[in-house]
């Protein structure tokens, strides 16, 4: 047998599971297009399930919305990276929104752990839970063509003049003084003093007050506040006086409490003016005592005597003459706080509370200042029955009336500059200084220097004073150096210049010193010196200040930067709301630290002394 090829055995085709297995090794052709995007979706996926598993294992929020933003990312791999800026950006701001709640939410904590927890109130009122639901009822209406206005009209007119107004049926405003229904012996003394229309303080707050209302009035300096009080308080002693005159020892029906000597007697004054032209019209006698420290007793005794219809008082001699009985409260049903919230700083607050006290019914309560800070006016509310909150401008802002200059000057140059600074206006000028010895060594200087000056300040006893402010008034003397005792309401005609030979520690200081100047409509100038001894946390509130009120702000100033200059506008309230200031937020407001450190330091000393007391 010849040798051959071996012979290969046929088999049968194999069965069909056996067909498939072998399928299942062959790799199909996928093209790169499909196989990148298949591997970017199976990425996807990953991050996806990365996202969920850090998901689980984290607790705090914070790494929540990471986790999230981790998923988003994931799923949308396959987006153009526009659209992923894009949304990026969107959450970047909602983060952002989150952080100013946070902020505004720590801000209220804050603002509510400092708040007064004791009621502005009587102590009777309190102990006996007495609440007045309901304002005092008056006899005045406002003319039919006034209450015919829509609201939409109204609406329209405090738009015009700038004035904001918070609270339930607030009367309409009424734009003269004859629509007020004031008696026309008083529009006669307005029209001699050439006052022949409203302020918008007084367009709004006069009606307001006339119609029985509590009320917050706040308006920038030199505004006319102090008519809206004056002017319905006088209409309401007329109406009482023609009802049932005011017997012997009879009164006040109306009280009016100011925190500084000088603006009680300027008050005492315009009060005294307008009853004069009462009684030359033939009508009743209007009667005001001024009961102020440093003057005799004897001649508020004097008017008391005769029955008096107002009376107007600083808060430590009125609360001798309550406690020794010479005055009482009984038929008082109107009382004025002017400058209330200079007041409260003050340390007057306990005073205040102890005089709600000697009221025995219901009185109808206002508040008055150019500068009153969130903590101020929730504080007050305490005291009033459904208030009328009525703001012309900001609380706290500066006159735009007044042209503002802020200059860096050495502390040993300033007394050599000032005298420079005089030439810039023609007198009466002002001048400012926070220490009774600067006050003193200023006008001595000026006096050596041949310029005709006179000063005040809290050293010096009543008698000086007024014939220093009065000299002044009339014009006799050309300057006047003062510590804050003359910055707070204080009326100075055609005052032309303002001089801070130092800024003060507390912006609203400011606001009020610079006040003095620039009222009624008339322009004034302010010259501030400072220098590296000034808090920088003042100065950010003054640059702060002038750029609101569109001032140049000069480069030292402009240089300053706050450490949250992100959080200065926030929500409806901008700056402090404890302080006002605009250069910071309440939680790094300087004046609550102070106040804070003050009052602990005070906790610890009485400590120790009850417990030595304890030990005797």
């Amino acid at each position: 047998m010849t040798d051959s090829a071996p012979v290969r055995k046929k088999y049968r085709r194999e069965s069909s599971s056996q067909s498939s297995e072998s399928d299942d090794d062959y790799t199909p052709y996928v093209p790169v297009k499909d196989r990148k995007k298949a591997q970017l979706i199976n990425l996807g996926r990953l991050t996806q399930l990365k996202g969920e598993t850090l998901q689980k294992t984290k607790s705090s929020s914070e790494n929540d919305e990471d986790d999230e933003d981790m998923q988003i990312l994931g799923r949308k791999s396959n987006i153009s990276l526009l659209d992923q800026h894009t949304e990026l950006k969107k959450m970047a701001e909602a983060k952002k929104e989150s952080a100013m709640e946070k902020q505004l939410k720590e801000e209220e904590k804050i603002l509510e752990s400092v708040a007064e927890r004791k009621a502005l109130m009587g102590v009777a009122e309190l102990a006996k839970g007495i609440e007045y639901k309901n304002p005092i009822r008056t006899s005045w209406r406002a003319p039919r063509c006034v209450l015919l206005l829509s609201e939409a009209k109204r609406n329209k007119i405090r738009e015009k003049l700038h004035i904001l107004v918070e609270g339930d049926e607030v009367p309409p405003p009424c734009r003269t003084f004859k629509e007020m229904k004031l008696n026309p012996a008083i529009i006669h003394g307005l029209e001699a003093k050439g006052i022949k229309k409203p302020t918008p303080i007084q367009i709004q707050g006069i009606p307001a007050v006339l119609a029985g209302r509590d009320m917050i009035g706040i308006a920038f300096t030199g505004s006319g506040k102090t008519l809206v009080f004056i002017l319905p308080l006088m209409m309401f002693c007329l109406e009482q006086e023609y009802k049932l005159p005011f017997m012997k020892n009879e009164g006040p029906y109306g009280l009016i409490i100011c925190p500084s000597r000088e603006l009680a007697k300027q008050t005492h004054d315009i009060i005294n003016y307008y009853a004069q032209h009462i009684k030359n019209d033939g009508l009743p006698a209007i009667r005001c005592c001024l009961a102020i420290g440093g003057a005799p007793v004897s001649e508020a005794t004097d008017v008391i005597s005769r029955g008096v219809h107002i009376m107007v008082a600083t808060p430590g001699r009125l609360m001798d003459m309550l406690d020794k009985k010479i005055v009482c409260l009984d038929v008082c049903r109107y009382l004025c706080m002017d400058e209330a919230d200079r007041m409260i700083d003050m340390g007057f607050e306990e005073d205040v509370r102890t005089i709600f006290s000697y009221f025995k019914s219901q009185r109808q309560t206002l508040l008055f200042s150019a500068t009153m800070p969130k903590k101020i006016q929730n504080f007050a509310r305490s005291a009033l029955v459904k208030p009328i909150t009525i703001n012309v401008g900001r609380a706290g802002a500066a006159s735009l009336n007044v042209i503002q200059e802020v200059e860096y000057v050495k502390q040993e140059a300033k007394i050599v500059y000032m005298l420079e600074c005089l030439q810039k206006t023609a007198p009466p000028v002002l001048i400012f200084a926070e220490k009774k010895q600067d006050v003193d060594a200023i006008h001595e200087y000026l006096l050596l220097k041949g310029v005709e000056a006179v000063a005040i300040h809290g050293g010096k006893d009543q008698e000086e004073r007024s014939k220093a402010v009065e000299a002044y008034r009339n014009g006799q003397k050309d300057v006047l150096v003062a510590t804050d005792v003359a910055s707070k309401g204080l009326d100075f005609a055609d005052v032309q210049h303002v001089i801070n030979y130092d800024m003060p520690d507390d912006v609203e200081n400011y606001v009020h010193r610079i006040g003095r100047t620039g009222r009624s409509g008339k322009t004034g100038i302010a010259t501030t010196f400072i220098n590296k001894s000034n808090d920088e946390s003042v100065l950010l509130d003054l640059k702060h200040l002038l750029i609101e009120a569109k001032q140049k702000v000069p480069p030292f100033l402009a240089q300053l930067q706050s450490e949250n200059e992100k959080y200065l506008y926030l929500g409806d309230e901008r700056g402090c709301s404890y302080c006002g200031g605009l250069g910071h937020r309440i939680t790094d407001c300087p004046k609550l630290e102070a106040v804070q450190n003050k009052q602990a330091s005070n906790i610890g000393r009485r400590d120790y002394l009850a417990s030595n007391a304890a030990d005797y």
